[in-house]
This record gives structure tokens, C-alpha cells and sequence, in this order.
């Protein structure tokens, strides 16, 4: 089953920023990504699939539109098994794969249950492979499906449990939608076990010690992104009042975040494409912080074309991160900030500010980069 709740301080999504927080409160964590998402991301990345294993062990098969994509693409795109592991059944029954009995499972398919499929044949024989093929699959083949027990720490179907960890090592690929609260925990694991991944996570994670400095040592980034910067997801039945207005659309059933992205350790075009620079240096255009030698750039587009120093800039750099062209240095407030020499700023806290006409303010959410190829 999907599970992810968002969490954000962004100024720039303030019903959503109260909709996130208040999911986070309350463990909110069943979000189910739409199928077009997991498309317009996914085909970045189609031929280092081939002959793989892929995993989705955040992902109820009745639910999960990964599992979905994976199994109706199993073939085109040469996958070698595919494993789907879920802790509970699902809590949107029936939105897209109808519920039926799985061959090997409790008629009521409630249990945590794990699916690994090595093969998707056409088996209603009309020459193509759809859903009615998955479900006749699931429902004929007693090897294909089984119950998950847990063990004496992790509950059946948990990530960490020893099982499910048997399935992370099988796997080559991991692509799922995992739970907020566990991220750091469901991402420390990934790198432990050495698997390519493609996941989703609050974008709030950037600032992360834990992922940032993954992100620094180039063993994680950001993937190509949802349309417009909008991830739409479906929800449980009844939690539609844990979202602010204008978040929870009642007309489509979806909650719209601006505040999500995919991070991945796979390679695809975006890394390679530079961001083009036309601006050039002066010190009244960008002033350096009171306490640390870095200059303002508030916006990604703005970056100097000629300035050879370190520069704060907002996080939406990671959107177009190249890491030939730019080096990542640290994130300048806490104990990171103190990791780069920032000092105290005016309000006693050790985070970046900076005084234009007589005030002082600390700019929000800021990456310190500089180009490569200065000394």
C-alpha cells in the first residue's frame, strides 16, 4: 500500500502547508499516486529496466497504481519479476483493480500479502496484455501470492521486517510511494542494500542531514518531476477532513501537494542539462550575508554567470541540478550551518542573513552552491 504524508514550511502553499501539517499530526500516510504520475516519471527511465527485478514494498496490488504500471508493462519493459508487498489490505477497496479472491490468500484478502510475478501472459487470448490478464493471473496461480508474517520487532509487511528485507535483496529497482514518518529510515535502507531507486518524498526532505549529504555526495537527486510542479493523489474514504480547503477536490476524490518529488539514484537527461546562465556579478544586485561570505541569489535563473564565490540559492536549484556544471556545499542553518562556519545573525540563531536598506532579514530555504571549475 502507497503511504506518504507531506509536511512543509513553504510560505508559498499556505492551505497547503496547514493540509500537510495536519497529516503529519495525525500519521496520516495513505496517498495513492495516479497512474499518469507514475507514467510521465517512469519514461525517463525505461531501458535500465530491462531484465531487472523491481520492487514495490510499499504497494497493495488492489491499490497501487506502481504495481499496475509495472505488471501491465511487464513485458515492454523486460522485466525479469516484479514483487509487490503490502502490510494490510487496502483502504480505497475496489478504485481500480475490482476485488477478487487471490489465489493462495483468505477470501477477504485483508492480511498483509506479498505478489511476485516472474511473468504476465496473455491469458484471456485476445492478443494484449491488460488488466483482466493480471487478474486472471492472480487469480489461477497459487505461486504467484502468500501471506506475509513479520517477525518480533517489525509487524507483517513492514519494510524492515526480515522477509520483506529478503524481498529488498532479490530486487535490482525499488520504485514505490513510501511513508513520510519512515523516510529517512525507508531511504538509509536503500542505500545500506547498494539498489537503484525511484521514490517520492516531501520535498522538504532536501533539508535533511541525512539526504542532503547523499545529495552532496551525488549518490541521490531529484527525478524529472510532476507536471507543473502538481502531484495529485487519492485518499482513504473519510479523511477528507484532515485537508484544508482547496487542497481535497470533492469533484475528483484527489488531494492536490505542490510540495512533493521523486528522488531516484538512476540517471536520466535532466542531470545533464545545464542551467543556462545569463546574469552577470555586481555586489548591489547581490549582496553577501552578514555572517557568512556567500552572496543572495533568490531565484535559480538569476545565478551569475561570472561570480566564482559560493552562493545561497533557493532549493528549487535541485530541479535543475547539474552536477558537472555546480558543486553542492551545505545547507547554511543549523547544525549544518555551524559544519560551514555560519555564525549567529541577528536574531541569536545560527542561520544566514542578510541587511538590505537598514533591515535585516534571513531568506528562506537556502543551498549553497558554487560552480565547478573554480579553484
Amino acid at each position: 500500500m502507497e503511504q506518504i504524508a507531506m509536511a512543509s514550511t513553504s510560505p508559498a502553499s499556505a492551505s497547503g502547508n496547514r493540509a500537510l501539517s495536519k497529516a503529519k499530526s495525525a500519521k496520516q500516510d495513505e496517498f495513492y499516486t495516479q497512474l499518469s504520475d507514475i507514467e510521465n516519471e517512469l519514461r525517463h527511465y525505461r531501458d535500465q529496466f530491462r531484465g531487472k527485478v523491481v520492487l514495490c514494498n510499499c504497494d497493495d496490488p488492489y491499490e497501487s497504481n506502481f504495481f499496475r504500471y509495472f505488471a501491465l508493462n511487464f513485458n515492454a519493459l523486460g522485466l525479469k519479476k516484479l514483487i509487490a508487498t503490502c502490510y494490510d489490505g487496502s483502504s480505497i477497496a475496489g478504485g481500480r483493480l475490482p476485488l477478487f479472491e487471490i489465489e493462495g490468500l483468505k477470501p477477504d484478502c485483508r492480511q498483509p500479502y506479498a505478489v511476485e510475478i516472474t511473468k504476465v501472459p496473455d491469458v484471456n487470448g485476445d492478443g494484449a496484455i491488460d488488466l483482466t490478464d493480471v487478474k486472471l493471473l492472480l487469480q489461477s496461480d497459487g505461486n504467484v501470492s502468500h501471506t506475509l508474517k513479520g517477525d518480533s520487532e517489525y509487524g507483517a509487511g513492514d519494510f524492515r521486517s526480515v522477509e520483506c528485507i529478503e524481498f529488498l535483496k532479490q530486487a535490482d529497482v525499488v520504485v514505490t510511494n513510501p511513508p513520510f514518518s519512515l523516510f529517512r529510515d525507508y531511504v538509509s535502507q536503500l542505500i545500506e542494500y547498494k539498489k537503484q531507486f525511484l521514490i517520492i518524498g516531501a520535498r522538504n526532505a532536501l533539508h535533511y542531514q541525512e539526504i542532503f549529504r547523499l545529495i552532496r555526495n551525488n549518490q541521490l537527486w531529484l527525478g524529472r518531476g510532476f507536471a507543473s510542479g502538481n502531484a495529485f493523489f487519492a485518499i482513504p474514504k473519510g479523511a477528507e477532513r484532515d485537508f484544508a480547503d482547496g487542497v481535497y477536490d470533492p469533484n475528483t476524490g484527489l488531494v492536490k501537494f505542490r510540495n512533493v518529488c521523486w528522488f531516484t539514484n538512476m540517471d536520466h537527461e535532466g542531470r545533464h542539462e545545464e542551467i543556462p546562465l545569463f546574469r552577470h556579478y555586481s555586489p548591489d544586485d547581490f549582496p553577501t550575508y552578514d555572517n557568512f561570505n556567500a552572496i543572495e541569489v533568490s531565484k535559480v535563473a538569476d545565478i551569475p554567470a561570472d561570480y566564482d564565490g559560493l552562493m545561497g540559492v533557493p532549493d528549487t536549484f535541485f530541479d535543475r541540478y547539474n552536477p558537472e556544471q555546480f558543486e553542492v556545499i551545505g545547507i547554511p542553518f543549523g547544525n549544518m550551518g555551524k559544519e560551514l562556519g555560519v555564525t549567529k545573525n541577528f536574531r541569536g540563531r545560527t542561520d544566514i542573513s542578510i541587511t538590505t536598506n537598514g533591515r535585516s532579514r534571513c531568506p528562506y530555504s537556502r543551498i549553497i552552491v558554487r560552480r565547478r571549475g573554480v579553484d
